[in-house]
């Protein structure tokens, strides 16, 4: 149940891989989210959305979509306050679904906070957050210095799939919650003076 009177905070796994722990940690931060409290939290799961190789046959800055899939993203993207991607490192950068799911669009992500929640090996996903942030400021998202960094995720899941944080991980989500819910009304200013 949406509540209207608090900034809407979408979180959007990125993981598509059939086998996956994003999904696991995408339920565990959307948990971890609600009862932070200052939230309306919606999700996203781009292995669900399954959106296509960008094809849309006019420029995304225009918004003249053609696709049903894309102005659902659009309408869902456009809706949304603030962001959190959770996210795997696939070959030290960011995989391609998020990349996609970023360019299908353009004006809908302008002016909004996003907190990344990455996981992997030794790096945690740190090497992808770091190769995805220049597409983000570029689309006028601000990364907000505050995240989660789950190291050696593989290591953190139950048989049944159930993701478990250490007591390191769950200490970095309040602080990235805090910062979004701090910063996501003074870039709604922003937005509104456009």
């Amino acid at each position: 149940m949406s509540d209207s009177t608090k900034p809407v905070l979408r979180i959007i796994v990125a993981s598509t891989r059939p086998v996956r722990v994003g999904g696991a940690i995408g339920d565990w931060i959307t948990q971890e989210a609600i009862n932070h409290g200052g939230f309306d939290v919606r999700v996203s799961d781009l292995r669900e959305m399954n959106l296509p190789l960008m094809d849309e046959p006019h420029h995304p800055s225009q918004q003249n979509y053609t696709k049903d899939y894309t102005k659902a993203w659009s309408a869902d993207i456009a809706g949304s306050d603030a962001f959190i991607f959770v996210m795997p490192e696939y070959n030290h950068t960011f995989t391609a679904p998020i990349k996609n799911a970023l360019d299908y669009l353009q004006k809908e992500w302008a002016y909004k906070p996003v907190g990344l929640v990455s996981y992997g090996g030794i790096s945690g996903g740190l090497r992808a957050v770091t190769a995805l942030k220049g597409s983000l400021t570029a689309m006028r998202l601000l990364p907000i210095a505050e995240g989660v960094v789950i190291q050696f995720v593989a290591t953190h899941m139950s048989p049944e799939g159930v993701f478990t944080p250490t007591e390191q991980v769950e200490r970095s989500v309040k602080p990235m919650l805090d910062e979004l819910a701090r910063v996501t009304p003074v870039l709604k200013q922003l937005r509104t003076q456009g």
